[in-house]
C-alpha cells in the first residue's frame, strides 16, 4: 500500500484491459474517489456502455468529453497542413489525439479539484510521454499516476488474470488480444503475432476501417476533395465539417484498401516496434494535400517546408505538443498555406492512388513557359548565361585541380639527379 494518499483521482478511461483494471486498482492502493474520464475522438462503438462499465467497476463519476471536433482542427489539420509524417511512413494517428485528450483531462481534474491524473500506458510506450507531457504543461501541480510502472502485473495476460479474479467484464479474449488505438483519424493494432516481424498480418481478420486490396473492388474509384488555406471544406463538390468529411473519406479509402500500413518504427523510449495501421481518410488527403502544394508553393517554400515537416513530425511523435517551437512552425505552416486552395482528383485501385487532375486559382504551373511547343515568353538563348554563372564555380574547382595535377607532373619529371647515379 502506497503512503500517498488523494481525494480525488481522474482516469483516462478508455473501457479497454488496462483501464477496466485500473479502476479496481486505484481503489484498492489509494482508497480514493475515482473519476472516469473517456474522450471521444471518434471511436464510435468503442463508446457504447462505458459510462455504466465505469460505475459498475468502482468509478464514483463518468464524464464523456466531446472533443473530436477540437482533435480535427486543432491537432489533425495542423499536423495534415505541416505534412508532418514520422519516419516518412506514420501519419501519427495516436500521436496527435493525446495532445488533446490530456487537455480535456486537465480541464475536468480541476473542476471536479482532482488531486491527480491517472493513465494506462505502459512504461515501453510512446503515450506516456505524450500524456504526461501534455499534462505538465497544463497542470504542472497535478500528480501524474501510471500504475504500469510501478503494480505488479507484468503482462497482458497476468492483467487478464487480475480482470477474471476480480470479476472485471472485458470485451476482448486471450486470443483476440491485440492492443489497438483507434479514433476518427485511425486504427492501430500491436502485439500477439504481429510481435515477430516473420509473421505476415492477418489482414482480413484484424482489418476494421479497410479492406485487404484483394477484397477491394476490381473497378478503380474516384475522389475529389478540395482545399482552402489548406484546409480540406468539400469531397466531390460538397462542402462538410471537418468530422463529417474525415468519415467520408474513411468510408471511400476503407472500400478501395487505402492507407493501410505495416511498419517497424522507433519509439521514443529506445525500442524498435511493429504496428499495424489503418488510415483511409488520412492517407488521402495527405497524398492529395501534397499535390496542390506542388502547383502553389514556390520551389524555396516548398522544400524547405518539406524539411521542417520531419521536426514537426518528431515534436508530435514525442509529445511535444505544447512547446514554443511547435508553436513557431504552426506560424510557418500557416503563413505557406495561404494559396494551397484548390481541388485533387483522386483515382483509387485496391490500395494504390493516383492523380488524375489538380486545378488551384494560385496555380504557379505555367503551360506557356513548360510547353515543348513553340512560345514567344522563354528565350532559350538566356540559359547559356545562367549555366556559366551556375557552373561558375565548378569551373574553378576543376582549373585548379587542373593545375595542380600539371605541377606536380612536371616536378616528376624535372626530378634531380641523386649523388652516386650512374648514368
Amino acid at each position: 500500500m502506497t503512503n500517498q494518499t488523494y481525494n480525488k483521482i481522474v482516469l483516462a478511461y478508455s473501457g479497454g484491459l488496462d483501464t477496466s483494471v485500473i479502476i479496481h486498482w486505484l481503489k484498492e492502493h489509494y482508497g480514493s474517489e475515482i473519476i472516469a474520464v473517456t474522450a471521444n475522438v471518434g471511436q464510435e462503438d468503442e463508446l457504447i456502455g462505458l459510462e455504466e462499465k465505469a460505475l459498475k467497476t468502482g468509478a464514483s463519476k463518468f464524464y464523456l468529453a466531446e472533443i473530436e471536433e477540437s482533435f480535427v482542427y486543432d491537432s489533425i489539420f495542423p499536423t495534415l497542413k505541416a505534412g508532418a509524417v514520422y519516419e516518412n511512413k506514420y501519419l501519427l494517428g495516436t500521436a496527435t489525439a493525446r495532445p488533446i485528450i490530456s487537455k480535456a483531462l486537465v480541464e475536468i481534474a480541476k473542476q471536479e479539484g482532482a488531486d491527480a491524473i491517472c493513465h494506462g500506458c505502459t512504461g515501453k510506450g510512446n503515450d506516456q510521454v505524450r500524456f504526461e507531457m501534455g499534462i505538465k504543461a497544463l497542470a504542472p501541480e497535478l500528480d501524474i499516476i501510471a500504475p504500469w510502472r510501478s503494480w505488479d502485473i507484468t503482462s497482458r495476460e497476468e492483467a487478464i488474470d487480475y480482470a477474471e479474479k476480480h470479476q472485471i467484464p472485458l470485451k476482448i479474449s486471450r486470443e483476440t488480444n491485440y492492443s489497438k488505438d483507434k479514433n476518427l483519424w485511425h486504427l492501430s493494432h500491436e502485439g500477439l503475432d504481429l510481435e515477430n516481424p516473420m509473421n505476415e498480418p492477418k489482414y482480413d481478420d484484424i482489418l476494421e476501417m479497410s479492406v485487404s486490396p484483394e477484397q477491394a473492388p476490381d473497378e478503380a474509384g474516384y475522389v475529389s476533395i478540395t482545399f482552402e488555406e489548406g484546409i480540406p471544406v468539400a469531397v466531390d463538390g460538397q462542402e462538410m465539417d471537418g468530422v463529417s468529411l474525415i468519415k467520408t473519406l474513411n468510408a471511400i479509402g476503407g472500400e478501395h484498401a487505402i492507407g493501410i500500413l505495416d511498419m517497424i518504427e522507433n519509439r521514443l523510449v529506445g525500442m524498435k516496434s511493429r504496428g499495424v495501421y489503418e488510415t483511409p481518410g488520412g492517407t488521402l488527403l495527405y497524398f492529395a494535400h501534397e499535390q496542390l502544394e506542388m502547383i502553389t508553393l514556390d520551389k524555396e517554400t516548398l522544400q524547405h517546408k518539406q524539411e521542417i515537416a520531419q521536426t514537426y513530425a518528431k515534436l508530435i511523435y514525442n509529445g511535444q505538443y505544447f512547446t514554443p517551437l511547435k508553436q513557431a512552425l504552426d506560424a510557418f505552416v500557416d503563413e505557406t498555406q495561404k494559396t494551397v486552395t484548390g481541388t485533387v482528383k483522386l483515382k483509387v485501385y485496391k490500395g494504390n492512388m493516383i492523380v488524375s487532375s489538380v486545378e488551384s486559382p494560385y496555380s504557379l504551373y505555367s503551360e506557356a513557359f513548360a510547353t515543348f511547343d513553340e512560345d514567344d515568353v522563354y528565350n532559350q538563348g538566356d540559359a547559356e548565361g545562367f549555366i556559366n554563372l551556375y557552373g561558375l564555380s565548378s569551373v574553378i574547382q576543376a582549373e585548379m585541380k587542373q593545375k595542380m595535377t600539371y605541377g606536380k607532373a612536371a616536378n616528376e619529371t624535372a626530378a634531380p639527379i641523386q649523388s652516386g647515379s650512374h648514368l
